[in-house]
């Protein structure tokens, strides 16, 4: 399956996917980069793995349809059949994202539906929770909502700062993205009425996939 990536920063769940990516038998092969950002760091990644980039940014676009209509035009014309997002810092438009229906992944720092939004890391702190963790889903309009792929889970400690339950967050993360996107781009996820259905061999698990991990 060919897999296009947005990104707006440093790039790392771009490179944990791409790391997987190049691994034998592994279903999906990364076509194209696109970053709303000239300064971001995944595009440097992206060029030293060859793999074609494109820069669009959103203040050059009078309207947000009007940029995602630019980035949807790469994506079309590298043959992407799924976006990930991976650290891509805009809302899309509902045309867009009805496009890219099912198609379409994101990776958000919590265990949606909890902690929606900004500044995860220390909401979650403050609220007391002992558990967290990062969530891969489907994109839908309402931001940070849509049928759960999978999830990982995160121990939050006594003497976490919003940085370091963020460090171990990501770390989690760059396990969880890949295995995800393996499960979609091998058919083994799928949407129905609005939740995902997971097949393994031989057996249906109606839900998402959930993933404890040490730390």
């Amino acid at each position: 399956m060919k897999v296009g990536v947005l990104i707006s920063g440093r790039g790392s769940n771009f490179e944990a996917l791409l790391k997987a990516t190049r691994e034998p038998g592994y279903p999906a092969e990364i076509v194209v980069v696109i970053s709303n950002r000239a300064d971001a760091d995944g595009l440097k990644i992206a060029h030293e793995a060859g793999i074609a980039t494109a820069v669009i940014s959103h203040k050059d676009y009078d309207s947000r349809e009007a940029f995602d209509a630019a980035m949807d035009a790469v994506l079309v014309k590298a043959g992407v059949e799924l976006v990930c997002n991976a650290g891509f810092m805009r809302i899309l438009s509902d045309g867009f994202v009805a496009k890219w229906r099912d198609r379409q992944l994101n990776i958000h720092p919590s265990l949606l539906p909890a902690f929606k939004g900004l500044h995860v890391h220390q909401r979650t702190i403050d609220s007391g929770v002992r558990i967290t963790g990062a969530t891969v889903h489907f994109v839908r309009a309402e931001m940070d909502e849509g049928p759960i792929v999978a999830q990982a889970a995160v121990a939050v400690l006594p003497d976490d700062t919003a940085q370091t339950l963020a460090d171990r967050v990501l770390a989690a993360e760059h396990v969880l993205y890949p295995l995800a996107l393996r499960l979609v781009a091998s058919g083994a996820a799928r949407v129905a009425d609005e939740r995902v259905i997971i097949q393994g061999e031989g057996d249906v698990v109606s839900g998402p996939l959930f993933v404890p991990l040490p730390g």
